[in-house]
């Protein structure tokens, strides 16, 4: 195994998260976010174009989700095997809520092209809630669980990446979960100042992938005895 090779992949992958999942919801999807679930039956030009290319970079977030756990499993499970098996289902149940989200705006897209007779606002309305919902409760609850919370701990048990640095992840994956559940519940508002509190997670994600790409697995861990590269044990 070459553990360096495989920090440099998940690093990239880690990256492609940020450059697929930002510019979808804030750009492509904006069209429809700012009609706030009145796009079927609103005015103005049709985002279909823009609605297809978020459609696309989510479902390429998808495959770059997935492979953040899938890539570094055979490491990972060096660590612990029930904890790297825990982390790619918690990654595979998030895209889950993804997905769903995907299907939801190419549908608000259909509608606007050719809503049948009688489609009032209430319809393009109840498909925008579905999407704001997955969007809460995937990368909203989800993925703080996964990458901060099991990830988080996978890699500070392991000193994989600097155990200090890691505590961003096990700090900030519950803060955005806790926050995710309070939302569902309608104690927080889902936009608010306490979005602040995601801010912990977001370092954690972002420094993760440049971190393996610059510097890769720390070798000195003893999840990568026996494999390629890794320092020979003293005599």
């Amino acid at each position: 195994m070459n553990y360096r090779r495989v920090a440099t992949v998940t690093g990239w992958l880690w990256i492609i998260t940020f450059v697929t999942s930002i510019p979808a919801r804030f750009f492509f999807y904006a069209p429809v976010l700012d009609q706030e679930g009145n796009y079927v039956t609103g005015a103005g030009t049709d985002a279909q174009r823009l609605i297809a290319i978020g459609a696309v970079l989510e479902l390429a977030l998808i495959i770059s989700n997935v492979g953040t756990a899938v890539v570094p499993y055979s490491i990972h499970k060096r660590v612990h095997e029930a904890g790297a098996v825990a982390y790619v289902t918690a990654r595979l149940v998030e895209c889950s809520f993804i997905a769903i989200g995907i299907v939801a705006m190419l549908a608000l897209s259909s509608l606007r092209q050719d809503a049948p007779s009688g489609t009032d606002a209430a319809v393009g309305q109840g498909i925008f809630s579905v999407y704001e919902w997955t969007f809460r409760i995937g990368p909203g609850v989800f993925a703080g669980i996964a990458n901060g919370l099991i990830l988080g701990w996978l890699m500070y048990r392991s000193g994989l990446v600097p155990p200090r640095f890691a505590l961003f992840g096990l700090v900030g994956g519950p803060l955005v979960s806790i926050v995710g559940v309070l939302v569902i519940l309608g104690v927080l508002p889902a936009e608010g100042p306490h979005q602040v509190l995601v801010a912990p997670e977001f370092i954690w994600e972002l420094g993760i992938g440049i971190y393996l790409i610059v510097k890769g697995y720390r070798a000195a861990s003893p999840a990568l005895a026996g494999t390629q590269e890794a320092p020979a044990p003293p005599a």
